[in-house]
């Protein structure tokens, strides 16, 4: 006689934060581009989450219902402080540093050129490169429609492309 089939046991909080928390963190920090709004909006995330532990462990992917959990808490916040923009030096332009550094810098510069667009096509392009999500996928975490995901994803690299046309002839 056969066994009777169960369920897989329900994924336990502490496990699942245990497990997930490092990718949480790299995920929010690639999103926001700030170690400590990172930090804030996976523990805004995590907070809520636990309150509803019961619902979130039964979804189909607990991971990508917290990573929606990030992506709502930080455009909480982004709504909240959006007003409070402090502007920065320019950055000044050195020679070649060595030792690895020089793909360091490329790597800060893109992200300031990132945190240049807007919060839902900034979110499109890390959702897109840096986590490499199809456009319905990323249409499902921002609540959007493929296209409308396609068009934030199109948009944000047409400003970051203008951008750095624009910077190279400056340069020039």
């Amino acid at each position: 006689m056969a066994e009777p089939v169960t369920s897989a046991p329900a994924l336990d909080f502490e496990t699942f934060v245990a497990e997930r928390a490092d990718a949480l963190l790299r995920f929010a920090y690639v999103l926001t581009g700030d170690r400590s709004l990172a930090e804030d909006a996976v523990q805004d995330a995590l907070t809520t989450a636990c309150a509803r532990w019961g619902r979130v462990s039964r979804a189909d992917d607990p991971e990508a219902y917290v990573k929606r959990m990030v992506v709502n808490a930080h455009i909480s916040w982004w709504r909240r402080f959006r007003r409070r923009e402090a502007p920065v030096p320019e950055p000044e332009r050195s020679a070649a540093a060595p030792d690895g550094t020089a793909d360091r810098a490329e790597a800060e510069a893109v992200w300031e050129l990132c945190k240049t667009l807007p919060d839902r096509q900034r979110a499109a392009v890390v959702l897109r490169f840096y986590e490499e999500l199809s456009y319905a996928e990323i249409g499902v975490l921002l609540h959007c429609a493929e296209a409308t995901a396609r068009s934030h994803v199109h948009r944000a690299l047409a400003v970051l492309k203008k951008t750095l046309t624009k910077e190279g002839a400056d340069d020039a």
